[in-house]
């Protein structure tokens, strides 16, 4: 129970120095008389955010589709590229310098070749996510099945395992924290994929609207699709959190002894 309560105390107070931030983000663009245009008050962008949800809604329904097919689309590559790179020595000579030339390239730079291939819309928005996420997990997805000990694994062989047995049962389990902490790297990831896009080459989206937005010289409203992407980002990081507890607390339980 005492820890229980020294953790919730922990949220609170984590949770009272976020409210503050925002306080003072107001108090600040009161006292020094900011200008709306320049920086609007946290007051001011949710009223506009209350003004023009009607609007803003469709927008936001098709960013979290696109961003949430994308992510997807994102994790079954970057699980299979990992596991064949975890497993395979030469599949990581090979892939692994191509995977960092790849992501070292402004991603960007690759919407322009999408919206040749596919027009303007959401198919470039997705690939765009989904390329933009693959790299972190394949690397951690690779890192985690790559900790399984090779003396483990030939005690594990003389005992009459196979190696898909061995991948299955030790090294998969094992690689269960670092794939949790790949995907909560690599939701925020896709987000920035798609409203890149959406940016650039498409005409519904928050990217879009906060292009449209800008044009126009409204602010608030630009600050206000920011404010839903974070909202969004968190959310889907939390769902992730409470999954990951679910599936590898036994990391966690760990981590937590490890820290007293």
């Amino acid at each position: 129970m005492e820890a229980l309560s020294e953790r919730t105390r922990q949220k609170l107070k984590s949770g009272l120095l976020i409210l503050s931030f925002f306080v003072l983000w107001e108090v600040a663009c009161l006292v020094f008389k900011v200008s709306e245009i320049v920086l609007p008050r946290p007051t001011v962008i949710m009223g506009a955010l209350w003004q023009f949800f009607p609007g803003i809604r469709p927008h936001l329904v098709q960013t979290l589709y696109t961003t949430l097919v994308g992510f997807a689309l994102g994790v079954g590559i970057g699980v299979l590229i990992g596991a064949v790179i975890g497993v395979s020595r030469v599949a990581y000579d090979t892939a692994y310098p191509l995977l960092v030339g790849f992501s070292s390239i402004p991603k960007v730079a690759v919407v322009p070749i999408f919206v040749l291939w596919f027009g303007a819309g959401t198919t470039p928005a997705i690939l765009t996510s989904m390329v933009i996420c693959v790299f972190p997990i394949v690397v951690n997805v690779a890192t985690g099945l790559a900790t399984t000990e090779p003396e483990l694994e030939d005690v594990l062989k003389a005992l009459g395992a196979k190696k898909f047995d061995i991948l299955w049962n030790v090294s998969l389990p094992r690689a269960m924290p670092y794939f949790f902490a790949s995907l909560k790297v690599a939701i925020t990831l896709a987000f920035v994929g798609t409203v890149l896009s959406e940016t650039v080459a498409s005409n519904r989206g928050i990217g879009n609207l906060m292009m449209i937005a800008s044009s126009n010289f409204n602010v608030p409203l630009v600050f206000a699709g920011l404010f839903l992407l974070a909202g969004l980002g968190v959310t889907l990081y939390v769902i992730f959190s409470l999954i990951e507890r679910r599936v590898a607390g036994w990391a966690m339980r760990k981590q937590d002894f490890a820290m007293g």
